[in-house]
């Protein structure tokens, strides 16, 4: 783990996110009481933070716990992802 300061940060961004990118933990600190901890995300983290999408994940587990569910066959669900 690599505790650097926010102005060494903005002198060496690039060399940080290829520590980060090797899975490196390194944390930004910003004045005293202020850190921050640099992630890599990945496409289906980017998938998961869109607004609309957790929308509708946020609304079928609501209609799934008023028991609103339908149940494919398993044929069914194989067409559809393309098995």
């Amino acid at each position: 783990m690599l505790v650097i300061s926010s102005r060494e940060f903005r002198e060496n961004q690039k060399m940080y996110l290829d520590l980060v990118d090797q899975k490196e933990q390194v944390i930004v600190q910003r004045g005293k009481n202020k850190a921050y901890i640099l992630t890599s995300i990945s496409n289906e983290d980017r998938f998961l933070a869109d607004p609309e999408v957790k929308a509708r994940i946020m609304h079928s587990l609501e209609q799934a716990e008023k028991g609103n569910l339908i149940t494919l066959p398993k044929e069914d669900i194989n067409k559809l992802l393309g098995i």
